[in-house]
């Protein structure tokens, strides 16, 4: 292969890469927001509460690798205002939103 096929081919893997991540985190930024409502509604937060809980989930989000810090402060949220969920519930509802987010970005 040459030198200028290897480059090309290197430029598409980098293009992909990162075509990849934007669409990740627009996938997730869009599950937090889901996510925020599905809290808002279990803990009667008002629109103004709920927009702002989401902006709050988007960073936690941005902290760590991975999606541990959005469930843990689920969790911690939800048991401050005496809404008792499971870790596993909280994960499936993480999972619901992150599919349904996929799929209306794909659309």
């Amino acid at each position: 292969m040459s030198g200028s096929a290897f480059d090309k081919r290197e430029e598409s893997y980098e293009k992909k890469f990162a075509h990849d991540a934007e669409l990740r985190f627009k996938v997730e930024a869009r599950r937090d927001k889901m996510l925020a409502a599905w809290v808002g509604a279990k803990c009667k937060m008002s629109a103004e509460e709920i927009a702002t809980y989401s902006t709050e989930l988007v960073r936690a989000d941005l902290k760590t690798p991975g999606d541990m810090d959005v469930q843990h402060k689920i969790h911690a949220d939800l048991k401050a205002r005496g809404v008792h969920l499971s870790e596993a519930e909280i994960r499936a509802e993480m999972h619901r939103c992150f599919q349904t987010a996929a799929a209306e970005l794909m659309s």
